[in-house]
């Protein structure tokens, strides 16, 4: 089973988008909205260096930004 979780923000319309395609593809995930947890968005950016959102970490692999085709890809490995 994979694990999917989708870092998020409130007003984000690319975050909106990958939550949209990862539904309609039928793929469970969590959502974390960082904008509620500052400190995890600060895991975020020490982790993978970035500050943007969505980040999606597919099965220990990270995909920044609304990226399907590396989600699908993630999710295949």
């Amino acid at each position: 089973m994979s694990s999917v979780t989708v870092y998020t923000t409130t007003r984000c319309p690319y975050c909106v988008m990958l939550k949209n395609f990862l539904s309609d593809q039928n793929i469970p995930f969590k959502e974390v909205n960082v904008e509620r947890n500052p400190e995890i968005m600060q895991q975020l950016v020490n982790t993978t260096g970035q500050m943007g959102v969505p980040q999606t970490e597919v099965n220990g692999k990270w995909v920044v930004g609304f990226d399907p085709n590396s989600i699908m890809m993630a999710l295949k490995n």
